[in-house]
């Protein structure tokens, strides 16, 4: 949950940075209008994902669904095979030190035992996250500019 919450408060603050300046100066300027964004653009940026609002984003003129499926299924198998992995390699470990009275060796073991295991789970997480989920998310958001921190 700390993850999903420094994600919105840097959206927030780049919201904030882009429009602050040209409210600022629109008054300054006595303007009669004041440029605010609209809801929709700023739930749009929300979901998006990227992190440097704006106003408008380059979109795909369609979803491509089969291509949003596709992206769902790997997600879906990322974590049935961390599972596995988990299952498999990471609770036998412990299953049988929980028997045994407690030593720093059988402890050590346990944990080096599972470091493998723990890094295979970790690359799925972010592959299936950071790869799966959110380009999965921007083309049902027809983000089009995968591209955009070029």
């Amino acid at each position: 949950f700390l993850v999903l919450q420094v994600r919105l408060v840097m959206k927030v603050y780049s919201f904030v940075r882009e429009n602050v300046p040209r409210v600022l100066s629109s008054v300054k300027d006595k303007s009669s209008t004041v440029p605010i964004p609209k809801i929709s653009q700023y739930l749009y940026f929300l979901f998006a994902p990227t992190l440097i609002y704006r106003d408008n984003y380059p979109r795909n003129p369609t979803i491509r669904w089969g291509y949003v499926a596709t992206k769902f299924a790997q997600v879906l198998g990322s974590l049935f095979y961390a599972y596995y992995i988990f299952v498999r390699l990471c609770i036998p470990q412990f299953r049988n030190s929980s028997q045994e009275t407690f030593n720093l060796r059988g402890l050590v073991l346990c944990i080096f035992n599972s470091i493998l295991p723990g890094v295979l789970i970790l690359f799925l997480v972010f592959f299936a996250f950071l790869h799966c989920w959110l380009n999965a998310f921007a083309e049902m958001l027809r983000f089009a500019d995968r591209m955009f921190y070029k």
